[in-house]
């Protein structure tokens, strides 16, 4: 009787962890809904997963999370965060290479194509991080976005939107 007791507190404790998972808020001005990305002809796919294709015709997967959000707009804490320091997504420097490390509910990850107003310190949900950088000056035609990808990029973002 203990044991099942036991396992039954157990079983409903975790129900309760899963259930509270945490969220994303919204993160671009303009997308309170935190649009995911759908597919852009000569650019690919947004979502995690994604088969892209590089200028030597070789492939690889897109390791993060695209959510749609216009050059300029103003780019949100999605819950309270720390923010952990600069990270970049590509070796050579252009119009959008920049982006921050942040961690929060639980969770460690990065957003690319923003610059934000600071790369250390706190913020809390619904605070200005900062602002999207000019995607269209790099990639001319694709819908504007902020990328999302866990620092562990096996991870997939979707299941926090």
């Amino acid at each position: 009787m203990k044991l099942t007791v036991l396992l039954l507190i157990v079983v409903l404790c975790s129900l309760q962890v899963e259930a509270e998972q945490v969220k994303f808020g919204p993160l671009c001005s303009g997308n309170p809904g935190n649009t995911k990305r759908g597919c852009d002809p000569g650019w690919g796919c947004g979502n995690y997963g994604a088969r892209r294709r590089r200028k030597d015709g070789s492939t690889y997967k897109h390791m993060g999370l695209d959510i749609v959000c216009a050059d300029g707009a103003t780019v949100y804490a999605p819950f309270d965060v720390t923010l952990k320091g600069k990270a970049v997504p590509y070796q050579r420097n252009n119009a959008i290479n920049d982006g921050v490390t942040l961690s929060g509910g639980g969770l460690c990850f990065k957003l690319f194509y923003m610059h934000p107003d600071k790369y250390s310190g706190t913020v809390k949900k619904g605070q200005k991080l900062g602002k999207l950088l000019p995607m269209q000056k790099v990639y001319r035609g694709i819908t504007s976005h902020i990328h999302v990808q866990m620092c562990d990029p096996k991870i997939n973002p979707t299941q926090y939107f």
